[in-house]
């Protein structure tokens, strides 16, 4: 990209518009995208007005909502009103639902006609749901219809269409009846209708289902489009794979951006600035520090046992990073089975039952190991302390790691808010308190 920047320079110097936009008409939009985000404030503004419209389009929705945000605030009102006009439906869905609520105002003020209409009613579906991601721009044909007519039909509206591989297939009232594919329609007799060639039923799902049911079926019966029923089957709209798939990846980031204790930030790293960068992660230090004065209080309290074997202070760390590590990864495990759909409430018992077999097996694995390092290096007594300690705290770490996520999830909450962090601290105040109470129960110590 570097090394066309002084080409481009020099093209918008010498105001030579003609072969500005010759050059980058051949690029790939996100070329294109990349360049105008690294033009000063007027030679992005002069590069932007030359692009062709559907280009300019394409590459405006190629932007992250940071960036179409910086962009917009250096537009006239007439500019930007020309930019959110020329967008697909669901981008500019996208762009108004990112945008805070004053610059969406303004943007829905500068719009009129169809566009604000339609803009508004895809705004009214929730705020995660497929409505807010499907376009109304598709081709739709009538099962009575010869493929000579729904040729016709492809050439007069898929130019506008999101995707023209499937053409959908509807009753006189709109009802979603089947689907066809554009290369049955090339291929078959032109005076064959569609009936005879369409797929019934068609695989749909409703505008106001989540957004990742979209992503599981596309997935599931490797399709790049579905269409967009409302719920008494008449078709709204379809959900394309782009659109579906960044949503997923930018909710496996908020994801994994929870299971390491960091609130969600919805900029790249490189943009963030430090005052957000600090909100993000300050939350859960906190929460750890607090964690970490239980810990301590406990220990305090455990003083004569801690005095009495002052070896014992020596695997304390040891036993509670193991625990802690132990429940994390069933945590990770059960976040993302969750996420997959790979279990549901109704696998509860089976998957518990499994990890108490689990997590006692994996316990004992490292209990026997802690012993036998513990029996050679101190003595039998803290062998034992420290050996049964282990399996104890792997048990109710890994049962903390398994249960949690289930138990946010059947109240409708995000698993992933089971983090890591959170895990580990149940882990170390639950360490502490089974090592040092077995071994105040072994050595017999009253109080």
């Amino acid at each position: 990209m570097s090394t066309r920047m002084p080409e481009i320079r020099e093209l918008i110097g010498k105001r030579d518009w003609t072969r500005l936009r010759r050059l980058v008409t051949r690029w790939p939009v996100a070329d294109v995208a990349e360049l105008l985000m690294e033009l000063d404030k007027t030679g992005r503004m002069i590069f932007y007005r030359s692009l062709p419209r559907l280009l300019a389009a394409e590459v405006f929705a190629y932007m992250d909502s940071h960036e179409q945000e910086e962009f917009l605030r250096d537009l006239t009102d007439e500019q930007a009103r020309n930019v959110v006009k020329n967008l697909a439906p669901d981008d500019r869905t996208a762009l108004l639902s990112e945008l805070p609520a004053e610059v969406t105002q303004k943007l829905l003020s500068l719009l009129d006609g169809d566009d604000l209409r339609e803009a508004r009613q895809l705004l009214g579906y929730p705020e995660d749901s497929i409505g807010r991601l499907m376009t109304p721009d598709y081709v739709s044909v009538r099962p009575d219809w010869t493929l000579e007519r729904t040729m016709e039909e492809v050439r007069k509206k898929g130019r506008d269409s999101e995707t023209i591989n499937f053409i959908y297939v509807t009753d006189a009232a709109g009802r979603l009846v089947g689907s066809v594919s554009l290369q049955d329609v090339v291929l078959g007799n032109p005076a064959d209708t569609v009936r005879g060639i369409m797929r019934s039923p068609a695989i749909s799902v409703s505008a106001f289902e989540d957004r990742e049911d979209a992503a599981d079926l596309l997935e599931r019966y490797y399709l790049w489009a579905l269409p967009v029923v409302d719920s008494q089957g008449a078709l709204l709209g379809i959900v394309t794979g782009d659109d579906v798939f960044q949503v997923a990846r930018e909710e496996t980031t908020e994801d994994f951006h929870k299971g390491a204790g960091i609130t969600p930030i919805h900029v790249p790293l490189r943009d963030a600035k430090p005052g957000l960068l600090y909100k993000s992660r300050v939350i859960w230090l906190l929460l750890l520090v607090g964690v970490y004065l239980v810990s301590g209080n406990i220990i305090s309290r455990f003083q004569p046992v801690i005095t009495r074997v002052v070896s014992l202070v020596f695997f304390l760390p040891l036993l509670i990073d193991s625990a802690g590590n132990a429940g994390s990864q069933s945590s990770a495990l059960m976040v993302r089975a969750l996420a997959m759909g790979d279990v549901d409430s109704s696998d509860w018992l089976r998957v518990l039952g499994r990890e108490i077999g689990l997590s006692l097996a994996l316990g004992t694995t490292m209990g026997v190991t802690v012993w036998a390092v513990a029996a050679f290096t101190e003595n039998l007594t803290v062998a034992i302390i420290t050996g049964a300690s282990m399996v104890i705290s792997v048990l109710i770490a890994s049962l903390v790691g398994i249960a949690v996520p289930f138990a946010l999830d059947r109240f409708g909450l995000d698993p992933a808010a089971a983090s890591s962090p959170f895990v580990t601290s149940v882990a170390d105040i639950m360490g502490v308190l089974v090592y040092l109470s077995l071994a105040k129960w072994i050595l017999g110590i009253p109080g």
